[in-house]
């Protein structure tokens, strides 16, 4: 199975092979105001099976070890890449070329939800980052 998506303007998208190794919300700082939304929605996937088509996205180092990669024409958030999580690529759900088949499993940072954003989902709610979250994710396989 092949999963594709694209930025706004389409010139920059990606592809990739296989199932995602996990979907959530996060409700971050840094995430929430890299998208400009309240929340943002996210599919794992292994670098391995992950590929940019069209352009080649521009990168910028939000913090040390932390590379945020977006569409160097209309600025369309695309990925988000960081050493701590090694091998893997975070696509953003709303680039999904079938976004309505995005399917989140649950939140990451939960403490940091707004307080004016009502979700009603029984999905679990993690009040830490995805990497210490106390779930059997595993790195991305």
């Amino acid at each position: 199975m092949t999963t594709l998506g694209h930025c706004l303007c389409k010139k920059t998208s990606w592809s990739f092979e296989g199932e995602a190794s996990w979907s959530c919300y996060c409700h971050c700082d840094d995430c929430r105001r890299n998208c400009g939304a309240p929340v943002v929605a996210w599919l794992g996937v292994p670098l391995e099976r992950f590929t940019w088509t069209g352009d080649t996205p521009k990168t910028f180092e939000s913090s040390k070890g932390v590379w945020r990669h977006f569409c160097n024409t209309c600025g369309s958030p695309m990925g988000f890449e960081a050493a701590h999580y090694k091998g893997g690529m975070h696509v953003y759900a709303a680039s999904l070329e079938n976004p309505d088949a995005f399917l989140p499993t649950f939140h990451v940072n939960h403490k940091s939800k707004l307080p004016w954003l009502s979700l009603d989902d029984d999905l679990i709610k993690y009040d830490t980052t995805l990497s210490k979250a106390p779930t059997d994710l595993g790195v991305y396989e």
